[in-house]
């Protein structure tokens, strides 16, 4: 008679695996899982964990020969001392708890062919979400997971550890704290509305909404009484039909659950330490640096101690973009702050990321003093301004990155996006005007450059509101670039200078400043302004249920613009009015 199996895990999905993974680390020398398909759901998982795989198997019992558990099925049978039932099926009429198109690029549980090159969004903030992502990141295809509400301490311990690989390789982008209001459609493909401010709407080519799921019950396997009396037939999670007396754990603690249990004398790792207990470990903060950061500083140079522009280069992956997109930056709540604040739950928070997305600034100039040409760049410049904490707000990332200097590790976020970008310039003999608060300038920047660099002839200003000369951190650069361009024109507006008279930017537009100081008026029949920073400056109309757009109590340049004929550009008609909200 063959020697029985240590562990059978019936199921290859992330639960199963972790179980299974736990049950090699702890000693057992044979684990087999039992998939019915004919690929797991983390393929990779197996091969690095001397795991066994029969594939094809489908479970017709589970029942006791002596001291062994007999595992049948419709091929051959295996003789085990435990099994783990890792099976989950779909809830059956599940469908998307948003309004969302259909069509043939929207997909529940589906994995899009080809999958490779393109742009998916995965909805959906459990181990089948993890899943779907991590097969589509192998397959070639940009993923961004929208998981808001995921846990990441109730997932699976494999699975946690393949999505925080794919972030740290800049494979996928996460979000744990969004998810999409609705998916519509544009230009026959599918738009994420997120309808909050940390996430801007995105576009994708395909959307897969990762369904709900549930555990099996014994009579899924034909479990018999014997076998479940034996208590070496672990399910993972619970269902009503599951008798109380049956073990089961949830996936992130099943492994050490099932093998405390059934197999006392194995290996047992000890527990991970706590988040509290961590925080007095030796080299704990190398070792979550090196787990978490991708990206070094190249570059920190501060305007003044709360203005920075900086530099940062990945380790992994392209970063390719348009001028006026975005990007993702990331420190852990472990880092010093500048500041005495302290954030609300720090101890649990203590060993994660803090991110937020920043508008991708630019050189201007390169090294041999000619238009900086950043397509070919290794590395993506910002300009950060530090925020300090409020009674109602506690900032988690600038105060850290005060402390930071070049050669320091960091986060950089794979997914460079943002439709604020000069796709709508396509006469370069157009009026382009930009208007930005402080560090909004950053979009400009980039913009103004690539404008001038391809030899765009029509007149070009910038217009910047800062408080103080002092915040300018790009003012020399733009100077010369005046010198060298007559249709270029830099307006930087300090509004706490003795000096200069206080004037916000929907002055200046008021105003028609710009046509008395520089001869440029705005025309909506061939003017496009670009609007970022502050949304009181930009102030955008809201849509009320009749329809009807109300702007905010305080003027803001979008509605002066209208009244001057100017429409906003948006995905179902465009304008020439073009918005960022950076704040």
């Amino acid at each position: 008679m063959a020697e029985a199996h240590d562990l059978i895990v019936i199921g290859g999905n992330a639960g199963g695996l972790s179980a299974a993974v736990f049950a090699r680390q702890s000693g057992l020398e044979r684990v087999t899982v039992l998939e019915r398909g004919a690929t797991l759901a983390l393929p990779g998982v197996a091969g690095e964990h001397g795991l066994e795989v029969a594939y094809g198997e489908t479970v017709t019992s589970v029942d006791v020969d002596g001291e062994d558990l007999v595992v049948a099925t419709r091929r051959q049978s295996y003789r085990s001392r435990a099994v783990l039932v890792a099976l989950r099926t779909s809830v059956e009429g599940w469908s998307p708890s948003i309004p969302s198109v259909g069509g043939d690029r929207v997909h529940i549980d589906r994995i899009p062919t080809p999958a490779n090159d393109v742009d998916v969004l995965v909805v959906g903030h459990t181990d089948h979400a993890v899943e779907l992502t991590v097969r589509l990141a192998d397959l070639g295809a940009g993923v961004v997971l929208a998981a808001g509400g995921m846990n990441p301490l109730r997932l699976s311990p494999v699975g946690a550890q393949l999505l925080n690989d794919l972030e740290r390789e800049r494979r996928s982008t996460l979000l744990y704290s969004s998810s999409p209001q609705q998916i519509g459609e544009v230009d026959g493909f599918p738009m994420a509305y997120f309808n909050d401010r940390r996430t801007p709407d995105l576009q994708f080519d395909h959307v897969v909404f990762s369904s709900g799921r549930r555990a099996v019950g014994p009579e899924h396997v034909g479990a018999t009484e014997a076998a479940l009396a034996s208590g070496r037939v672990w399910f993972l999670g619970t269902v009503d039909e599951t008798p109380p007396d049956v073990p089961s754990a949830p996936g992130s603690a099943i492994g050490r659950a099932l093998l405390e249990a059934v197999f006392p004398d194995a290996a047992i790792p000890p527990p991970e330490p706590s988040v509290r207990s961590r925080h007095d470990v030796v080299g704990v903060t190398e070792e979550l640096r090196a787990e978490h950061y991708n990206a070094t500083i190249t570059y920190f140079e501060p305007t003044h101690s709360d203005l920075w522009v900086l530099r940062v280069r990945p380790d992994h992956g392209s970063v390719s973009h348009l001028p006026g997109q975005y990007a993702s930056l990331g420190l852990g709540y472990w880092e010093q702050r500048i500041d005495d604040a302290i954030e609300s739950n720090i101890d649990d928070r203590w060993d994660k990321l803090v991110r937020r997305s920043y508008s991708i600034s630019h050189r201007i100039f390169d090294e041999h003093g000619y238009l900086a040409d950043e397509s070919g760049a290794d590395e993506l410049e910002f300009y950060i301004v530090l925020v300090p904490p409020t009674p109602d707000n506690v900032p988690g990332l600038t105060p850290r990155l005060a402390l930071k200097k070049p050669g320091d590790r960091i986060y950089l976020g794979p997914k460079v996006a943002g439709r604020y970008t000069l796709a709508p310039v396509i006469d370069p003999s157009d009026t382009v005007v930009f208007l930005s608060t402080g560090t909004g300038e950053a979009p400009q920047n980039a913009m103004v450059t690539e404008l001038l660099r391809k030899g765009h002839h029509g007149p070009i200003v910038s217009a910047v509101s800062v408080r103080q000369w002092a915040d300018l951190g790009y003012l020399d650069k733009h100077r010369q670039l005046e010198q060298r361009y007559a249709n270029y024109h830099y307006f930087p507006q300090p509004t706490r200078e003795a000096d200069i008279p206080k004037r916000y930017l929907q002055d200046v537009i008021r105003d028609d400043v710009f046509a008395e100081q520089f001869g440029v008026t705005l025309d909506p029949a061939n003017t496009h302004v670009f609007l970022c920073g502050n949304p009181s400056m930009i102030g955008l109309p809201e849509d009320g249920d009749d329809g009807e757009r109300t702007f905010p109590q305080t003027v803001g340049v979008v509605q002066l613009l209208v009244e001057r004929g100017f429409t906003l550009d948006e995905r179902k008609q465009r304008g020439n009015i073009h918005y960022e909200e950076y704040w």
